[in-house]
């Protein structure tokens, strides 16, 4: 039996235009209230349908998902517009001192987390590794908010598992986010201390 690829890739970028300036991609389309619009990230890099109208995917981004066509999201993420080169990147991945999501001004600045400061304090058990950060980006999602408060070992039993009953992320989607996290709380640690 076949199996297909039954996804996106998502791709964090500093400025996307420079990535497109950078490769060929035709821009994803959307069918919405019955009305194609463009895809705000979604880009296909591979030879998809187009149409000439509009130079977009003549796909629904689902419809093109379903016959195997891997659409890239290239996001722009401001925290990377600090990062310097590579290097400073690898640096910026150590280990956070993780006392500091305790700190709320600290806190309300990071990336992804900032209105979440309460919701940290509800947990019963510091957030202090990336797994235990990437089960709390999934927790604060709509499908899984019913685990805040509760010990990692209970939701690491079933963060991950897929939930229709709402909005939830997937581990890779939380763990690269929590990547990102770590990367944007020792770049404000190490602005702080210039």
């Amino acid at each position: 039996m076949e199996k297909k690829f039954t996804s996106d890739i998502d791709i964090d970028c500093a400025d996307r235009d420079q990535v497109l300036r950078l490769i060929h991609a035709r821009p994803a389309a959307i069918d919405r209230d019955g009305k194609r619009v463009k895809h705000n990230t979604g880009v296909y890099a591979t030879d998809i349908p187009r149409d000439p109208a509009t130079g977009w995917s003549a796909l629904d981004h689902h419809v093109a998902e379903e016959r195997g066509y891997a659409k890239l999201d290239l996001l722009n993420v401001g925290v990377y517009q600090q990062v310097k080169s590579e290097q400073h990147l690898v640096e910026l991945m150590r280990e956070p001192d993780w006392t500091r999501l305790n700190n709320k001004e600290f806190c309300e600045q990071v990336s992804h987390i900032g209105a979440h400061y309460n919701t940290i304090q509800r947990m019963p058990e510091p957030i202090d590794s990336i797994p235990r950060l990437a089960m709390f980006l999934a927790v604060i999602r709509p499908a899984k908010r019913h685990l805040i408060g509760k010990p990692w070992a209970t939701v690491a039993k079933t963060i991950w598992d897929k939930d229709n009953s709402g909005y939830s992320f997937k581990k890779s989607h939380a763990v690269s986010y929590a990547h990102l996290v770590v990367v944007h709380m020792n770049l404000l640690c190490e602005n702080a201390n210039r």
